[in-house]
């Protein structure tokens, strides 16, 4: 079966916080969407897609540490050192004290074989930024 991955549907309870974040943090471009019942904003990721969706009541991690084991979505970036030079700009940093929403953790070698950083958005979820082959 050929596939590959179209989008990620995450919740916000505060959709022009988390569409800032998404567009101006990681430099997502909005694009149109469907008039659907509920709030919503669709970003560009690529050939992917983020679909943030205003819902108060969906399922939010509660914590501001960084969890790579947790629920996560992954973003692969052709340069990754000039990638975390960009978030260093906008405030998130690996020295940051765990707990901190701009906190970065980074794994420059590890099993996976290629660099991985993960961030947390304004909801707390976990997104990972690396640059696999």
């Amino acid at each position: 079966m050929d596939m590959f991955l179209h989008h990620v549907s995450i919740v916000t309870a505060d959709l022009d916080r988390s569409a800032a974040f998404y567009r101006d943090v990681l430099g997502m471009q909005p694009i149109k969407r469907p008039p659907f019942d509920i709030p919503g904003v669709w970003l560009a990721a690529g050939t992917s897609q983020v679909h943030l969706v205003d819902n108060a009541n969906g399922t939010f991690r509660g914590k501001s540490s960084i969890d790579n084991n947790d629920v996560h979505f992954a973003l692969r970036v052709p340069d990754f050192e000039a990638a975390m030079a960009e978030l260093a700009t906008k405030g998130y940093r690996e020295d940051l004290e765990d707990g901190d929403t701009k906190r970065v953790a980074v794994k420059r070698t590890g099993l996976a074989g290629f660099p991985q950083a993960y961030l947390i958005d304004p909801d707390l979820h976990v997104i990972e930024i690396n640059a696999a082959g």
